[in-house]
């Protein structure tokens, strides 16, 4: 399995509302691509002070890294990918993404 995690820095000024419709619409990519199990979202909470900013992330498991590679270049994801950066301080800098394989 292939978890991939994803950790964001909303520009100031993106609601909670629009941060909502964001992640609703990643999750909605559970189910429509082959091998993307689930997803989960949600803010940092740790107290540790070392998220450099990064205030938000999310967490996807896919089956394998051919799943993970379709995800990728799946038109749907594209589109929701592409809304997420619009929103994120300074674009795609404002993204981490790792993945790592889950045995």
């Amino acid at each position: 399995m292939i978890r991939h995690c994803v950790f964001v820095k909303f520009r100031l000024g993106v609601s909670a509302d629009e941060r909502t419709d964001i992640y609703a619409g990643l999750n909605a990519l559970v189910g429509q691509i082959d091998g993307l199990l689930n997803a989960t979202f949600g803010a940092n909470i740790s107290p540790e002070g070392l998220s450099q900013g990064f205030n938000d992330g999310f967490i996807m498991d896919l089956v394998d890294e051919a799943a993970r590679d379709r995800y990728l270049v799946n038109p749907a994801h594209q589109t929701a990918g592409a809304r997420l950066v619009a929103a994120l301080e300074g674009g795609v800098n404002g993204l981490l993404v790792f993945d790592m394989k889950v045995e």
